[in-house]
């Protein structure tokens, strides 16, 4: 089994009246892109305030290989964080950026020009080393930001929001980065961009008025909640033959929404591809035939807005 590496227990925070988060637990595993999403207001930057040391729970513990990280003060080597908001300073260049954050880590010299080097690479920068910050476009301050957070080579890196504002090329580049991370480090990332969390995440925890909604892959969270799969069926056969169709579909499954619109049978359930051979056998029952088919599977939106509801937030 892959080992914990960093793990919250009933960790809670309150301002004033308002309950910020609510005994959050969380198990958090060596090598995995593990995220962490919820809308505005739901308590995530609270949440990594308080696991990245920045911030102190009321009650509950953070703990890195089980052990405490109250009252240690080495938690920022072992923690790299790159905020949503672009913090780079306009006149040093891109690898001076770099090497004062490593030195402010408390790397030797040497080292922290290695790793500024070795990252500007890794981000395809290396033709803006010598580039001041404020002459970079938004998405190369981005890219800067986000490899900033990893100079020290800290062994948790949270990334909150780090495809905002980027263009597709970019944004592919920043996706691929933070996939090469993964089994390297331990990635912790925010997002609102459902897409993203389902391509690059292992597990996705969901998190609303600072209580854990549901935790799992994406997959198990797609197959379990949501609006459903929806299984469009072309259907060959006379009307009473169609109908039974429908008739079936709705016997076998009395939760799942099936409707028929003339010869097109249309079915949204949990888990469609899990009942998908005995609708089909209940159709063959009818005296109905599949002329065609086709899925559109569910998807993490559907499962974000049935368990945080559809009401704008500020």
């Amino acid at each position: 089994m892959t080992e914990i590496v960093l793990q919250t227990t009933n960790l809670s925070k309150r301002f004033g009246g308002i309950e910020a988060v609510k005994n959050l637990s969380l198990e958090i595993h060596s090598g995995e892109i593990f995220g962490f999403l919820g809308p505005n207001g739901a308590g995530k930057t609270t949440s990594i305030n308080m696991i990245c040391g920045l911030m102190a729970p009321d009650s509950g513990e953070v703990l890195i290989h089980g052990k405490s990280i109250r009252g240690d003060g080495g938690i920022t080597r072992r923690v790299g964080v790159c905020p949503q908001e672009i913090i780079l300073w306009e006149r040093l260049t891109c690898f001076e950026q770099l090497e004062f954050i490593g030195e402010m880590y408390g790397l030797p010299a040497k080292e922290a020009r290695r790793r500024s080097d070795l990252l500007l690479a890794e981000m395809n920068l290396e033709e803006k080393r010598n580039a001041q910050a404020r002459t970079l476009s938004g998405g190369l301050q981005r890219r800067m930001n986000l490899i900033m957070a990893l100079v020290h080579d800290p062994e948790i890196v949270i990334l909150d929001e780090p495809e905002a504002g980027l263009d597709p090329q970019s944004r592919v580049r920043v996706r691929q980065f933070i996939q090469s991370l993964a089994r390297r480090k331990t990635v912790i990332l925010t997002t609102h961009n459902m897409d993203e969390a389902d391509r690059v995440a292992d597990r996705i925890a969901i998190i609303d008025h600072g209580e854990l909604l549901r935790m799992g892959t994406p997959s198990e969270l797609k197959r379990t909640i949501g609006e459903g799969d929806v299984v469009e069926i072309r259907l060959a056969g006379d009307a009473s033959q169609r109908e039974s169709a429908l008739a079936a579909a709705k016997a076998l499954i009395p939760q799942a929404d099936a409707r028929l619109d003339e010869d097109l049978l249309t079915v949204r359930m949990l888990d469609a591809v899990g009942h998908l051979p005995d609708l089909m056998e209940r159709i063959r029952d009818s005296g109905a035939r599949a002329a065609d088919m086709r899925i559109r599977e569910n998807t993490l939106e559907d499962v974000f807005l049935q368990l945080t509801g559809r009401r704008l937030r500020e």
